[in-house]
């Protein structure tokens, strides 16, 4: 839609960026499914850390768009969606004041689950909420220098299972971790997509992500090791952890893995890739809702 038709909700909408929103409950969807086969599964907390992540994404997706704003990355041969600040489409103070109150509404429910689960999940949300605003602001600005990846897989995916695991048991499994690298490598890979549709505006505007350092056809092998990385930890959940056959049904999302692959190595045109990076989190949903499944079926 052109920008001057875009009103005020849709331009807060188009900030918060909802395509990458499915993917933060994934986590939440595999921590509460072990929970629940442990015997320990609690809705309120599960309620929160769905609440808290959806927040923490959104924290994200609102700082990345401001502070690109000001180091000017948005550039306007941007191929990615209409970034709000850099298109005049909601004032800096405004989305500044907007990042103020997602943090205020992440802390209160971050007060609940401290309450829950202690200090282990203060130092988790504080540490979420810093790395949210450090990833493309402050002075060092890990998302420029290639460290976005690591930052997404910790926060967006070990962290977001273990911890949501944690507030309704107290305690964490080694398939639980296991569980958190999957998933952690497919929200991972949601990032790459991004990445790699803007590696020629990001390195024009000398912003340094880990592919603009890789290059297309390191970024493209980047993307296949991780979506691999991740049915390689169903297996392994499978073999080694007991978690029975069931957890196989994560399979049944290899065709839309392949489909995202193809896409991602013949294509280098914005509105494509995209889509690719909407399929990619559709991909990282349905695995963690399979994987779910599984594990209580199992």
């Amino acid at each position: 839609m052109a920008t001057q038709t875009i009103t005020r909700r849709q331009a807060w909408i188009l900030a918060a960026r909802p395509k990458t929103l499915p993917a933060a409950l994934s986590p939440v969807i595999v921590g509460t499914a072990f929970a629940f086969t442990d015997g320990s599964f609690a809705w309120l907390p599960a309620l929160a850390a769905a609440l808290g992540a959806l927040l923490l994404q959104i924290l994200s997706n609102f700082a990345n768009d401001y502070s690109d704003f000001f180091r000017g990355a948005d550039t306007p041969d941007r191929l990615g969606p209409v970034r709000v600040t850099s298109a005049g489409l909601i004032h800096p103070e405004e989305m500044r004041r907007g990042i103020i109150v997602v943090i205020g509404l992440s802390a209160l429910v971050g007060l609940y689950l401290i309450g829950v689960g202690g200090w282990p999940i203060l130092a988790i949300g504080v540490a979420a909420i810093l790395a949210a605003l450090a990833y493309t602001g402050g002075p060092f600005p890990f998302g420029y220098y290639g460290l976005g990846e690591l930052f997404v897989f910790l926060f967006f995916g070990v962290a977001a299972v273990c911890g949501t695991y944690y507030v309704q048991t107290l305690t964490l499994t080694p398939p639980v971790v296991i569980a958190s690298f999957a998933v952690g490598a497919l929200v991972t890979a949601i990032l790459v997509v991004n990445n790699y549709r803007d590696v020629e505006t990001d390195r024009r505007a000398g912003k340094r992500t880990l592919a603009v350092r890789l290059g297309r056809r390191g970024t493209q092998i980047e993307y296949v090791a991780l979506l691999a990385f991740a049915y390689a930890m169903a297996f392994v959940l499978w073999l080694f952890l007991n978690a029975g056959t069931w957890v196989l049904l994560t399979l049944l999302t290899l065709p839309s893995a392949a489909r995202l692959i193809h896409t991602v190595k013949v294509s280098t045109d914005g509105p494509t890739l995209n889509h690719a990076l909407a399929g990619t989190a559709q991909l990282a949903l349905l695995f963690s809702l399979l994987l779910a499944a599984g594990v209580i079926i199992g």
